[in-house]
């Protein structure tokens, strides 16, 4: 696909989940299809009818398996943050249909144990997690989304 061609293409609406526990440190899953250190918080398709709040909460317990009840939302983003995939990476992914994302934030106050967390769900998407403290949070993340994850921490900075 040209450049040209990539403009074009909407952005796929997502939300993202900044679950931090009770020492503000934040959660974070390694990748599975990632073969270099790809950190991220979860994050996922909004589905069609779906209210981004309940997207949000759907995401956190497809991904981490951490249930409704230990988790409280502390912050939402006033408005979607988009990012662009690297061009070389907008063809493999969603079958060529999307140039990026655009995400609803929320921020999440983990209630419950490290033991409730189960990243072995029924569609893993991480191989492994940890508590990451906010400020290491950017340089962990892939290039491309430190931008947006820059934009989620300015945002929820009065609750970290």
């Amino acid at each position: 696909m040209t450049p040209e061609e990539i403009a074009k293409l909407p952005y796929r609406p997502c939300v993202g989940v900044m679950l931090i526990n009770a020492d503000g440190h934040v959660f974070v899953g390694q990748r599975l299809d990632n073969e270099t250190p790809a950190w991220q918080m979860p994050q996922g398709g909004v589905d069609e009818g779906e209210a981004p709040r309940d997207a949000a909460l759907r995401e956190l317990w497809e991904e981490t398996g951490v249930t409704a009840d230990k988790a409280e939302i502390i912050a939402e983003t006033d408005g979607w943050l988009p990012y662009d995939l690297p061009h070389d990476i907008v063809p493999r992914i969603w079958k060529g249909r999307y140039r990026g994302q655009e995400q609803k934030w929320f921020l999440l106050r983990f209630n419950g144990q490290d033991s409730d967390v189960n990243i072995a769900t029924d569609h893993p998407e991480f191989s492994e997690w940890r508590w990451l403290p906010a400020n290491e949070l950017v340089a962990n993340i892939v290039p491309f989304k430190r931008d947006v994850y820059t934009r989620v921490l300015n945002a929820f900075a009065d609750h970290l």
